[in-house]
């Protein structure tokens, strides 16, 4: 089946629901993937920017499992017939925090669903919304925006490159290592082999090494905000622009910005090249 004989209009609004709790040892182990030296977790603590990426995590079995380790196209995915899945960007709205020992409730539901031709062929976006309501109503309210892509190509290129747009006030460098894909895969419960298994990342995809997440990516950028400043987020915008790959080191810089409300991340690729940007606003 041909990607544009899909009617991806008929799934647009399909929704499903998770339920879960936030627990002392997701904090603990996120924490420690981070490299962050925090006191162990208790409860009542709240739940970091994007961390509610490990909770309500889905699972399917074997039978269920695609050949690049996520699930096959049913429920409420389109069946995209398009080989490469990738993580592009999205929007977050922190109303509260979720906290340790707290009961979590996860709907997830199509919100669009478009195909389109690019540079390198034939494409397709679906955006993804997620409302995680705690014990006391909505607490963070997210939209997802996946990119479905042909199989890469020889000699294809990547986005032209851009520049950091501030001058960077806070740096950190990280090394991407196979340990760090692993325990955040293992985190959030991510079964895409790009991020841990190096022959199909470099023989079937075409890549030259493991991905690094891009929710990986986005977590390292707000946790960059949190080791300089004690502002609470309460909204934010990602968008991935070049992939980051195990192969080298990468930079995260970042900045309050002029007024004060809010502040702008990124991370670097080795080139200098912007790989994924956040847009953050701060509480008042």
């Amino acid at each position: 089946m041909d990607a544009a004989e899909i009617d991806l209009d008929q799934w647009i609004g399909k929704s499903e629901t998770a339920e879960d709790v936030v627990t002392a040892r997701m904090l603990d182990h996120m924490a420690t993937t981070l490299g962050r030296e925090d006191a162990p977790a208790k409860a009542g603590d709240p739940m970091p920017p994007a961390w509610q990426w490990m909770v309500c995590a889905s699972a399917v079995g074997p039978k269920d499992t695609a050949t690049d380790g996520l699930a096959k196209s049913g429920g409420i995915l389109p069946p995209i017939p398009l080989p490469r899945r990738m993580w592009a960007g999205g929007r977050m709205t922190i109303h509260q925090p979720l906290r340790v020992g707290e009961a979590v409730r996860c709907q997830t539901t199509i919100k669009s669903a478009v195909q389109k031709v690019g540079r390198s062929g034939s494409i397709a976006f679906v955006t993804i919304a997620y409302d995680y309501s705690g014990e006391n109503g909505l607490a963070v309210a997210e939209e997802l925006d996946v990119a479905y892509r042909a199989a890469a190509q020889p000699g294809e290129t990547p986005p032209p490159p851009t520049h950091a747009p501030m001058e960077a006030v806070w740096q950190r460098t990280v090394t991407p290592d196979p340990v760090l894909l692993f325990k955040y895969s293992a985190l959030t419960f991510n079964p895409h082999r790009i991020h841990y298994d190096r022959p199909y990342t470099t023989d079937v995809e075409g890549y030259p090494g493991l991905l690094v997440h891009g929710p990986l990516i986005a977590t390292l950028l707000l946790d960059l905000v949190r080791r300089n400043s004690d502002r609470q987020i309460t909204s934010l915008s990602y968008r991935a622009m070049r992939p980051l790959y195990d192969t080298a080191p990468f930079e995260l810089c970042g900045a309050p910005t002029e007024d004060g409300s809010g502040c702008v991340v990124c991370a670097l690729d080795p080139e200098g090249a912007v790989a994924q940007q956040i847009e953050a606003e701060f509480r008042d």
